[in-house]
C-alpha cells in the first residue's frame, strides 16, 4: 500500500466536502518530526486562503469528514491548520504482514502500465566511454529498473552517435593508412581495435582541421556513407562493431542492462529526415531563413525579443540533431507505442529538447494516433557536472579527458586497500577471490551510489574518500548495514573482512559473547518468515513506519525521476534499524517477540537489498 497517496486520496476528498474547491490538494506527506504524528498534510491552509475562511475550522471539519479510523489512532489538527495523522498500531503490523509475505515487499503493480521509453548513456562512437557518459548511464540504468519494477513496459533506447562527419573523417584517414600501408591480408589496419580508434580520431581531426584537401574528401566519404555505399558501409561497420563491443565491457563492469538490441543511432534515422522536413511543410511549420529551413518558435526568443529559429535542413542540405531528434520521436510515438518518453542527458541540452519538444506538438508527433489519441509524455530528465576537486571540470592530472574504465580501474583498487585494510584491523586475510569480489562489489557501487545520492539536477564534486566512506549516505555504508543485519541470522561464521566486525557485534550485543568471535546460530534463529514483524516499542514503530514508506517512495522515483529519493529513504531507514537494534534486543528476547523483532530484520534486510538493486548496486551477506 501506498501510505502517502492513501491520506492524499482521502484527505482532499474530505478537504472538498468540507467545502474547499474541487481538485484541492491535502498535500500529505510524511512528517518532519515524531511529535507531528507519521504523516502530516498542511493542504487546508491554501484552500482556506482562497475560500477566505477560518483554516483550522476548515481543517477540523476535513478530520471529522475524512473518517480515518480505520487506519489511525490520533488525528489532529495543530497549528493554524496542520493535519497530524498517526497511524495505528495494529495497522502498521497489518500492513507490515503483508509486505513480509509479499516477494515486491508491498509495491503494488498499477492498474493502467504505461509503456515508458528510456533514452541513456548515448556514447559517441569510435571513442572510448569517458566520464562523462557516466551521470547518464547510471541515473538512467536507475530510473529504467525503477521502472520495470513497478511493472511499467520499458523500453530501453540507446542513441548513439553512429554518424555524420566524424565518420567521414575517420573513414577517410583509415581508406589513406590502408592504402599506405596495405600488404595483402597482413594488413596492419585490417580490422581497427579501439585504441587505433581513438588515436584516428585525433590524428583525423587535426587533418580535417588544418588540411583543405583531406576536409573534402572526408565530406564527400560521408556522402559515400550516407548514400549506401557498401565499401564505405563496410568499414563503418567494423568501426561500430569494435565500438560496441568496448560499451558492453563497461555496461557489464557498471551492471549496466543496456544490450546491443538497445543501441538505436543516429544512422537508423537517416532515410527518415527527408520527410521530417516534409512534415513540417504539410502542418504549414516550415520556413526558410537565409538559405536554411526551419520553424520558428515565438515562444522562444533571444535578447533582442527575435524568435528563435530551430534549423532542421541547412542551406547545403545536411540535417541537424532536432531533426533527428524529431525522427525519433514520431518512431517512438508511432511505432513503440510510447506513453512517456524520458531523455536522460546533461541539464545544457535542456533548451534544444524544450525546442524539439515544442515543434512535435505543434505538429502533432507528440500524439500517439488510434482509438486512444493522447499527447505523449516527452520529459527531459537533465543533470549537472561531475566536478573534481576545487568544482573545476573532473579531468586526469594532465588535464585530459578520464577514460570509464580507467575511472572503474581504480574505484576497485582503491576498494580493495580499503577492504584489506579493514581486515587488517580485525585480524582478518580474506582469500584474493574474495577480496576481489568484494572490491568489485564496493567500488563500482561506491562510484554509483555517490552519484544517485545526489540531485541530478546539481553538479557535484567526485570525492574518492568521500564515497568509500563508512560514515553518512554512501555505498559501503549501505552495504555494510545490509551485511550487518544479515549477520544476525548466522548466515556466516564471523569470517570475512567486515562479518567478523558485523557478527562479533551481534554475539556480544545479543548473546553475551566475546566480541569478534561469533558463534554459528542458524539452528537458534527462527524463519523469519514462520512470523510477522510486531510493535510494541517507539523504536519499533518509527522502524515499521519507515519501512511501510517504501511503496510511496519508489513511485515517486519514477514520477518525479529522481533516484536521490530512493538512496535517502535508504539511509533513512538503515538509520530506524539501527535504533530499533541498540533499543530493543532480538536474540536474547523471549518469544514471541523475538520471532517478531527477526521478522523485522528480515523484512529491513530484504527492503535495503531491493533498494539498492533499483539502483544497481549489488549487496554482500558477508563483506
Amino acid at each position: 500500500m501506498n501510505l502517502r497517496r492513501t491520506l492524499e486520496q482521502r484527505l482532499s476528498s474530505a478537504l472538498v466536502k468540507a467545502g474547499a474547491p474541487e481538485g484541492t490538494a491535502a498535500l500529505a506527506g510524511p512528517s518532519s518530526k515524531p511529535q507531528f504524528g507519521d504523516y502530516q498534510a498542511n493542504g487546508a491552509m491554501a484552500a482556506a486562503k482562497r475560500l477566505k475562511t477560518n483554516p483550522r475550522k476548515l481543517a477540523e471539519q476535513a478530520v471529522a469528514e475524512a473518517g480515518l479510523s480505520d487506519l489511525a489512532e490520533r488525528v489532529e489538527v495543530a497549528g493554524p491548520g496542520f493535519i497530524n495523522v498517526t497511524l495505528k498500531r495494529e495497522f502498521l503490523q497489518s500492513q507490515l504482514a503483508a509486505a513480509a509475505a509479499d516477494e515486491r515487499l508491498g509495491v503494488a503493480k498499477p492498474d493502467r502500465p504505461e509503456t515508458v521509453v528510456v533514452d541513456y548513456s548515448g556514447p559517441n562512437l569510435a571513442k572510448e566511454m569517458h566520464v562523462g557518459h557516466l551521470r547518464s548511464t547510471i541515473i538512467g540504468d536507475a530510473l529504467a529498473r525503477t521502472l520495470d519494477f513497478l511493472g511499467h513496459g520499458v523500453i530501453r533506447q540507446n542513441h548513439v552517435g553512429d554518424w555524420g562527419t566524424q565518420f567521414g573523417m575517420l573513414l577517410a584517414l583509415y581508406e589513406e593508412k590502408r592504402k599506405r600501408f596495405h600488404d595483402g591480408e597482413s594488413c596492419i589496419y585490417a580490422v581497427p581495435h579501439l585504441d587505433d580508434l581513438e588515436e584516428f580520431y585525433r590524428e583525423a581531426k587535426q587533418r580535417f582541421d588544418g588540411d583543405e584537401e583531406f576536409r573534402l574528401h572526408a565530406r564527400e566519404t560521408v556522402v559515400l556513407l550516407q548514400s549506401g555505399d557498401s565499401g564505405a558501409r563496410g568499414y563503418w561497420d567494423i568501426f561500430l562493431d569494435q565500438s560496441l563491443q568496448h560499451c558492453e565491457q563497461v555496461y557489464s563492469r557498471l551492471g549496466i542492462l543496456l544490450v546491443r538490441g538497445d543501441v538505436r543511432g543516429e544512422s537508423a534515422y537517416n532515410d527518415e529526415l527527408p520527410g521530417i522536413v516534409e512534415g513540417l511543410k504539410t502542418a504549414g511549420l516550415l520556413e526558410d531563413s537565409q538559405g536554411a529551413q526551419g520553424v520558428f518558435l515565438p515562444e522562444f526568443t533571444n535578447k533582442e525579443g527575435e524568435s528563435a529559429f530551430v534549423i532542421v535542413r541547412k542551406s547545403d542540405g545536411g540535417y541537424l540533431y532536432a531533426t533527428t531528434d524529431l525522427a525519433a520521436i514520431r518512431y517512438r510515438v508511432n511505432e513503440l507505442r510510447a506513453d512517456r518518453v524520458l531523455y536522460v542527458t546533461d541539464s545544457r541540452q535542456a533548451e534544444h529538447f524544450a525546442k524539439v519538444f515544442a515543434i512535435a506538438d505543434k505538429a502533432r508527433w507528440s500524439v500517439k494516433p488510434g482509438p486512444q489519441d493522447g499527447r505523449v509524455s516527452l520529459e527531459h530528465v537533465p543533470f549537472g557536472m561531475m566536478l573534481g576537486e576545487g568544482r573545476t571540470p573532473f579531468k586526469t592530472r594532465e588535464g585530459g579527458t578520464v577514460k570509464l574504465m580507467d575511472l572503474l580501474d581504480e574505484a576497485e583498487s582503491r576498494a580493495r586497500e580499503f577492504v584489506a585494510a579493514k581486515a587488517a584491523e580485525r585480524g582478518d586475510e580474506p582469500s584474493a577471490e574474495d577480496l576481489a569480489r568484494i572490491a568489485h562489489v564496493v567500488g563500482i557501487g561506491a562510484v554509483k551510489y555517490a552519484d544517485l545520492s545526489q540531485n541530478r539536477a546539481s553538479d557535484y564534486v567526485f570525492s574518492w574518500d568521500k564515497m568509500l566512506s563508512l560514515d553518512g549516505n554512501t555505498a559501503p555504508y549501505m552495504q555494510y548495514a545490509y551485511a550487518r543485519i544479515r549477520s544476525i541470522f548466522g548466515k556466516e561464521k564471523g569470517s570475512g573482512t567486515f562479518s567478523a566486525e558485523l557478527a562479533g557485534e551481534a554475539a556480544s550485543d545479543e548473546a553475551g559473547s566475546t566480541p569478534g568471535s561469533a558463534p554459528d546460530r542458524a539452528e537458534k534463529v527462527p524463519d523469519p518468515f514462520s512470523s510477522s514483524p510486531q510493535i510494541a516499542e517507539p523504536a519499533e514503530r518509527a522502524l515499521a513506519v519507515k519501512l511501510l514508506q517504501f511503496p510511496e517512495t519508489v513511485e515517486a522515483v519514477a514520477a518525479e525521476c529522481l533516484p536521490n529519493l530512493l538512496c535517502a529513504y535508504l539511509y533513512e531507514l538503515a538509520g530506524a534499524f539501527m535504533g530499533f537494534y541498540e533499543n530493543c534486543p532480538v536474540l536474547k528476547a523471549d518469544e514471541p517477540t523475538r520471532a517478531g523483532r527477526l521478522a523485522l530484520c528480515d523484512l529491513t534486510a530484504r527492503t535495503i537489498r531491493t533498494g539498492l538493486s533499483l539502483l544497481g548496486i549489488e549487496v554482500l551477506d558477508r563483506m
